[in-house]
């Protein structure tokens, strides 16, 4: 894992980050604080420490004072650079980042790093990764996870669909997806395994590194559609200037979690309970409102949910 923002960014600036891949580059609106427009900045200073949990901090945590998040800002409107110096942290996944650390007392860091590498750098690198990860049972093998967001999966192509793609007959068509994603891999690996099993050409798989890249390729007609999370399509949708639309219906809705290194469910149990604590209190449904993404909201954060096969 809404209907997203309602201001539309430049498909000049959306064009032009792909064409230069420069590393300033962003699809946040740069509005006045870099704020999305009509959108409020989260203050962490407004979520209360909890000194219960605050005192349950492992002690290599308490003394930094800070909680490292692992995360790939290119997943709009979850995680993204903005900011006046377009390298700013920025959507729901970070504010509940924030959340998290004001009630457990720490300031917290959200470091940009791909998706890939997040989840073997949990310990060593990153004390948890927030990167809208769907809990499936592969991943559960590697780290523990703590549930904190619900959302499907949806497709989009250019509007009008010129290429008349349709979710019933994918075999052969070019298909963009975020590399590492679930959407890659079972799901589009899994329909073109029936293409091939059919005796039809396989899907063209383009695997990106960021999914504001997989956006870009859509919208400049280098692929027939694109797969991604129910809120990342649909923020994508409103920041393109009524390029691209839906196709087909959202399915296979699942948990994503928060990760934790495999060796550490203590940790894993604090989080969950700081999440339970900012759902009790309203913070967590205030910053998802804030993000247009309640919809996704769910009632109890779970430490290693069953996840979806």
């Amino acid at each position: 894992m809404p209907i997203h923002h309602k201001f539309p960014i430049s498909l000049i600036t959306v064009i032009a980050c792909a064409a230069l891949t420069l590393t300033g580059c962003t699809t946040a609106s740069q509005q006045g604080n870099g704020t999305p427009s009509g959108m409020a900045s989260f203050d962490p200073a407004t979520v209360a420490k909890d000194d219960t949990l605050a005192n349950a901090v492992p002690a290599s945590i308490r003394s930094k004072g800070v909680l490292t998040f692992g995360s790939d800002t290119s997943y709009a409107p979850a995680e993204f650079l903005g900011g006046p110096d377009g390298q700013t942290p920025q959507g729901y996944d970070v504010d509940l980042a924030k959340a998290i650390g004001s009630t457990l007392g720490l300031n917290v860091k959200v470091q940009t790093a791909e998706f890939t590498s997040i989840l073997p750098a949990l310990g060593p690198k990153y004390d948890l990764g927030i990167s809208s990860f769907g809990i499936t049972p592969e991943r559960l093998e590697a780290v523990n996870f703590v549930s904190y967001f619900n959302a499907g999966t949806l497709w989009a192509v250019q509007k009008g669909n010129p290429k008349k793609f349709s979710l019933d007959d994918v075999c052969g068509k070019s298909v963009g997806v975020q590399t590492g994603t679930t959407q890659e891999n079972p799901d589009i690996s899994g329909r073109s395994k029936k293409c091939t099993d059919a005796g039809k050409p396989p899907i063209n798989v383009v695997t990106l590194k960021t999914q504001t890249d997989i956006t870009t390729r859509l919208m400049n007609g280098g692929i027939d559609a694109m797969s991604a999370d129910s809120p990342i399509i649909r923020y994508a949708l409103s920041q393109t200037g009524d390029r691209l639309e839906t196709v087909g219906n959202e399915y296979d809705d699942a948990r994503q979690g928060i990760a934790v290194a495999k060796n550490d469910l203590a940790l894993a149990d604090l989080i969950s309970q700081a999440m339970n604590k900012l759902i009790g209190d309203g913070t967590y449904k205030k910053i998802l409102d804030t993000w247009n993404n309640s919809e996704g909201a769910i009632t109890k954060a779970e430490v290693n949910p069953a996840a979806a096969h």
